[in-house]
């Protein structure tokens, strides 16, 4: 009971926390890493969280990093074939704005060691692995995949709800083949650092979003 009662006030918790960055009233780094901190800090509580009970912890912590890096050389190619997309650049724009007046190390912080590990802590090794002991993995595995696409499609951005179906299905993976969660967090933690670090062609963006990137560049997830 305890399980289910976390998955869905952190799955609710995530909408609203979108519904918020929408209407102009939090920053996208606040919200989301108070809703997933807290939410990923319960589901430690269960006992239910585990690291990596099918495959080794190295092989889980090289397998997560090669896929992270590899995520990232993937998002790197279809910013290239979508970057002419004006709806879809605009949205980048409006999210690299929520940047502004964050700190290179700020940025870090809050993305790639609060919300990408917590976020994988809460949707792959709660939500996940709850619904694969009552339903199998692939089956568990498919259905939090789709309420993980669902709860971020409230942000109403392109690039946020492309990143949850690719990165949810890669993550949910890792997820799956493991039976844990540390080759996603590992994943999630360097694709999103990479983001930070070097937002990919952001030559393509407009001058607004580029000079957001060098106040404060970051990754929405």
């Amino acid at each position: 009971m305890l399980s289910l009662t976390i998955m869905a006030l952190g799955t609710f918790g995530v909408v609203f926390a979108w519904a918020l960055v929408r209407a102009g009233k939090a920053s996208v780094f606040i919200a989301m890493a108070i809703v997933l901190g807290g939410a990923g800090l319960a589901s430690l509580t269960t006992g239910r969280v585990a690291l990596s009970p099918r495959v080794g912890i190295t092989t889980a912590l090289v397998a997560g990093a090669l896929a992270g890096a590899a995520f990232y050389l993937a998002t790197i190619g279809f910013v290239l074939v979508v970057r002419r997309w004006s709806v879809f650049q605009r949205h980048v724009a409006e999210v690299y704005d929520q940047r502004r007046g964050f700190s290179l190390g700020a940025a870090l912080l809050l993305s790639g060691l609060v919300v990408a590990p917590f976020e994988e802590v809460f949707w792959r090794g709660l939500f996940q692995t709850r619904l694969a002991q009552a339903l199998g993995w692939p089956a568990g595995a498919a259905l939090a995949w789709a309420a993980y696409v669902l709860a971020n499609a409230a942000s109403g951005s392109l690039p946020v709800i492309a990143g949850a179906i690719v990165g949810g299905a890669v993550w949910g993976g890792l997820a799956l083949w493991t039976h844990g969660a540390l080759a996603s967090i590992v994943c999630h933690s360097i694709w999103t650092a990479l983001m930070i670090v070097r937002p990919p062609n952001d030559r393509s963006l407009p001058p607004a979003a580029r000079s957001g990137m060098s106040q404060a560049p970051a990754s929405a997830s």
